[in-house]
């Protein structure tokens, strides 16, 4: 299989094919995981796993076995230099209506995509803010479920190419994620990030930075953010597991450097490596 193959595996058979009845198709009745593979390793896995098995607690769901899905993984990106494995665990198979079956079949989704193509993380990236807001789900908030919608309505915001991503608030105004990543601000050398108490995702590279943080004596709060308080700030930057850290050069008309940024990245990266 070559890393530009697009594979997948159901149940550990390998087909591209799911029946009609599946839950995660009707009624987004799932979760799902995006992990990057280098070297034909995944990255953060324990944390990606540890996410996944508290996102069954609250859904619900059979809790997949994880030497299980650590086998299926090999199987997919033994050879892989770098690619992106996406798993997905469905409810599985039911009947029509939103009641779940007492007996669910929980179905294993894995997708393995060829690396993509990532704006040069040297200059920094441009975001903007979005107008689509994040509902509150305390329930739901910290567990990434299938339901997606209001990032695909925030990404479809600005087809345009400047703008690599935006940021989403709550309804009551405060600045919460990326539509795809977690956001840092720097002032005064100390981290400051969204809390995410009500809704969004931290993220298991979020995780790994305020880790670090801990680990070096620095500065992590997390606490509610103005989209105003940016402004302010004397750097952003913007990371998920698959871009790791990325430097911000704007937001809007405001514009940042990018060298405590860089330094996080080189921190992050470093870490990976020697994982």
């Amino acid at each position: 299989m070559s890393d530009t193959d697009v594979v997948c595996l159901i149940n550990g058979v390998r087909t591209d094919s799911i029946e009609i009845g599946d839950r995660a198709l009707h009624y987004g009745d799932g979760l799902f995981e995006t992990i990057a593979i280098s070297k034909g390793k995944p990255q953060l896995w324990q944390a990606h796993i540890e996410r996944l098995l508290r996102g069954c607690a609250v859904l619900g769901l059979p809790q997949p076995d994880p030497e299980q899905l650590a086998s299926e993984l090999a199987q997919l990106c033994q050879h892989s230099e770098q690619a992106v494995l996406k798993l997905i665990l469905s409810r599985g198979p039911g009947g029509r209506g939103y009641r779940a079956p007492s007996h669910p079949q929980a179905r294993r989704i894995l997708i393995r995509y060829p690396w993509p193509q990532l704006p040069a993380w040297q200059s920094g990236v441009e975001l903007r803010l979005c107008q689509t807001p994040l509902s509150c789900h305390p329930q739901l908030s910290g567990i990434k479920h299938l339901n997606r919608l209001e990032q695909v309505l925030a990404r479809n915001e600005w087809q345009e190419e400047g703008g690599y991503e935006g940021l989403m608030c709550d309804p009551q105004g405060h600045v919460i994620e990326g539509t795809m990543s977690n956001l840092f601000a720097i002032r005064n050398g100390k981290l400051i990030t969204p809390a995410l108490s009500a809704c969004g995702l931290p993220g298991t590279m979020r995780q790994l930075i305020m880790t670090l943080a801990k680990e070096a004596g620095l500065d992590c709060e997390e606490r509610a953010l103005k989209p105003t308080e940016l402004v302010q700030m004397d750097e952003l930057f913007i990371c998920n597991s698959i871009i790791a850290v990325m430097p911000v050069s704007r937001l809007g008309e405001t514009r940042y450097p990018i060298e405590q940024g860089l330094q996080w990245r080189h921190r992050v990266i470093s870490h990976l490596e020697k994982s």
